[in-house]
Parts: C-alpha cells; sequence; structure tokens
C-alpha cells in the first residue's frame, strides 16, 4: 500500500467508487476498482482514464478532480523517443576520391590504386596505412 499523510482519506477510491455509481455496467471502471484494490494503486494511463470518465459525472466535487489531476502529475510519464537518425558507418572523403582518379588517369593499369578504388566505391574504410600509401602514390605519379 501507499504511505500516506491521512490513511483514512482515500479520494482515488471515493472517485472510483462514484464512477461505479454513475456507471454500473462499465467494464472500464470494474477493472479500475479491481486493481486498485488487489494491487493498491493506478498507473498514469489508468488515471488519466478515470479523470476523463469522472470529469464527466456532475455529482463528483471539483476538489476531488483536483486530486486526481495531482496524482496524476507526480506519476512518471512513460514515452517512447524516436529513434536516432541513422547515419553511414562510413562517409567518402573526397579528397581520398579525387587522389584515386587523378592517378587513374595517367596509370589505369595501376594494381594497388584500381585495389583502394574499388574499395572506395564500395565505401569500405581506409587504414591510416592506406591513406597514407595513396597519398605517396599521389606525390610520385602525378605531382611531378
Amino acid at each position: 500500500m501507499l504511505n500516506r499523510k491521512r490513511p483514512d482519506v482515500d479520494i482515488v477510491n471515493n472517485v472510483l467508487e462514484a464512477a461505479k455509481i454513475a456507471y454500473p455496467n462499465s467494464a472500464f471502471i470494474q477493472s479500475l476498482w479491481l486493481q486498485y484494490h488487489e494491487r493498491g494503486g493506478l498507473s498514469r494511463k489508468q488515471l488519466e482514464g478515470l479523470y476523463g470518465k469522472a470529469s464527466k459525472i456532475k455529482t463528483i466535487p471539483v476538489k476531488w478532480l483536483a486530486t486526481i489531476e495531482a496524482e496524476i502529475l507526480k506519476k512518471p510519464a512513460r514515452f517512447k523517443s524516436a529513434p536516432p537518425t541513422t547515419k553511414p558507418l562510413y562517409s567518402k572523403d573526397e579528397r581520398i576520391g579525387k587522389m584515386i582518379s587523378s592517378i587513374l588517369e595517367k596509370y589505369p593499369g595501376h594494381k594497388r590504386v584500381i585495389f583502394l578504388n574499388g574499395k572506395y566505391n564500395h565505401d569500405e574504410p581506409f587504414t591510416p596505412a592506406e591513406i597514407g600509401e595513396l597519398e605517396r602514390f599521389y606525390k610520385l605519379l602525378v605531382s611531378k
């Protein structure tokens, strides 16, 4: 059970009893009443549903509805956040693509650069050693 300052005052139970009288055939109110008495409390969504039903009943005092509303605000709101946007694991470095294309323009049969070009076209990441090797080829073969 809940720890209350005044255990003799139970507004949620009073509202449930008034709702049972106003809606005697409502399965929703019956299930809320059963849940409250078996488990000792209601979830935020259940309290919101009870508040919606109880606000339509004219005989329920406004202060009881305010108490239900305060109980709703005390409960944690559970919501699902939007999934994060997916970004590609590897983004192409345009500088590497320009180096590869300029080397292959001058030397179209260069096997290592052809291999690196295939790797570049398939969006595979380059190791720092491969980037260094490509820069070395570029300096030696193109920028003479």
